[in-house]
């Protein structure tokens, strides 16, 4: 069983050197003409700042994503540095409106603002908004994002190329009964890293971990080829999901990676997400058990049985691993979840399962710190610090659920990036809240550029 499972154990050398990789890869998706072959896409948000915790006010939040969407009323206290969501509801998407017209959709998502507005008594006050639209966008600035390409059901036509913002835009002016003052848009990825920055001024970096993976971080904004500027910092979106497209990670995938990449419905891309995220992992184990069962190591003379309950796609849910690896009933939960698979054990075989399950629940979290390592290592370079104090915001179920993913992912950064502190900060609702807190450092800095303005004016005034 060692055997088979080797190919997981990545030593701390490998691990060394899969972040030099990204390293690279990170800067060919900062450059100016090297982006658009880069496997990792470096994508600017035009997010300039985190929160200050001078931020305050009402905010809008809606946050699309999947079948249903959410509207969400924030507060932002700055005496009490508190972030209060008032209120929130949830609207659904009918099949029909998501195979619809463009407008359509837009309408019916303007409908459902007014609606609630009208449940939160604010159909008189113009608010700002922070949308969280988690489809495949380029940013082109803060309120501007084109879809690329519709993907989780949705193909509403007349939306891929054009800017989401101004159809949103366009649907709350032709219901004429309410007004936004201004958008900003949001990934959910920066969401987590502001909704935690509120909370804590040193929080750079937003990770999710969940059913997929991706991280963003502040970058040097005179390392950001693409977009004009050399002054401050952007956070920058990773999309370090298609970290390995380019076969840069070919020497360590294995044969069980290999066929969860072939059967999905995207072969060929998001390499590294598909070797650590939840939408695969349960995949990969149940692809291990096969493999274990066919050499007659697991499930001894009901084989054929085995086999057979196994031959199921996705039979083997990403749940059940942080289940059997919980440390107190762990063997006892093994034992139950096989049973319902069908597949009969005796006393040896829910050791052999916890052992699979522990080796590539291990190999996610040490690949997830080890990415998460270059980034921080990144942040230490760019501003030339012999040490570096810095908070990670995080979201995701594989992260929050595992009872010990989040240990061997630190345990890792800490390995890898010996001259960094890291705290980590679990984020509560990034994509609700910190869309509203996206917002907010959006307008404190228009504020200061306006007042900066004023006073150049007049400075200039004073000098004629």
């Amino acid at each position: 069983v060692k055997d088979l499972l080797k190919p997981f154990r990545l030593s701390l050398d490998k691990l060394k050197e899969v972040s030099a990789r990204l390293r690279k890869d990170m800067i060919r998706g900062l450059g100016k003409h090297a982006h658009h072959r880069a496997a990792v896409k470096m994508l600017p948000t035009f997010v300039r700042a985190t929160p200050d915790g001078t931020e305050k006010g009402d905010f809008l939040a809606l946050d699309l994503g999947g079948t249903n969407f959410r509207v969400l009323h924030v507060r932002v206290m700055e005496e009490e540095q508190k972030m209060l969501k008032m209120d929130s509801q949830i609207c659904a998407i009918p099949q029909e409106i998501m195979m619809g017209t463009g407008e359509q959709l837009f309408d019916h998502i303007a409908a459902c603002l007014s609606e609630f507005l009208d449940s939160q008594n604010l159909k008189g006050q113009t608010l700002p908004l922070g949308f969280t639209f988690s489809f495949p966008c380029e940013q082109k600035e803060i309120d501007k994002s084109i879809l690329i390409r519709w993907t989780k059901g949705f193909n509403c036509s007349g939306v891929e190329g054009e800017d989401v913002v101004k159809l949103l835009k366009e649907a709350i002016h032709r219901r004429g009964d309410f007004d936004i003052s201004s958008v900003a848009m949001v990934n959910d990825t920066v969401g987590t890293m502001m909704s935690c920055g509120y909370r804590d001024q040193t929080c750079e970096i937003g990770m999710i971990i969940g059913t997929g993976t991706n991280a963003c971080y502040m970058e040097e904004m005179k390392n950001v080829k693409r977009v004009e500027g050399e002054d401050g910092r952007m956070c920058i979106n990773t999309e370090w999901g298609g970290f390995g497209d380019d076969g840069s990670l070919e020497d360590i995938l294995t044969e069980f990676d290999k066929t969860v990449d072939r059967t999905s419905i995207n072969p060929g891309v998001h390499t590294f997400e598909k070797m650590i995220s939840g939408m695969y992992l349960g995949e990969i184990v149940r692809l291990v058990l096969r493999k274990l069962t066919e050499k007659k190591l697991l499930f001894k003379g009901k084989e054929s049985e085995a086999l057979r309950a196994l031959d199921t796609k996705d039979i083997f849910e990403t749940k059940f691993i942080s289940m059997i690896e919980e440390p107190d009933s762990g063997l006892e939960n093994a034992i139950k979840i096989l049973t319902k698979l069908d597949l009969m054990c005796d006393s040896g075989d829910p050791h052999v399962v916890r052992l699979v399950c522990e080796t590539i629940s291990s190999r996610s979290a040490r690949l997830c710190g080890a990415a998460l390592a270059t980034i921080v290592n990144r942040i230490r370079a760019n501003r030339a610090l012999p040490h570096l104090k810095t908070t990670v915001g995080v979201d995701g179920t594989v992260y929050k659920k595992h009872p010990n993913y989040s240990d061997k992912l630190q345990e890792m950064v800490r390995s890898l990036a010996p001259h960094c502190d890291v705290k980590f900060l679990v984020s509560e609702d990034g994509s609700g809240k910190g869309a509203a807190m996206v917002t907010a450092v959006a307008q404190r800095l228009a504020l200061q550029s306006r007042l900066l303005e004023e006073s150049d004016s007049e400075e200039d005034e004073e000098e004629k």
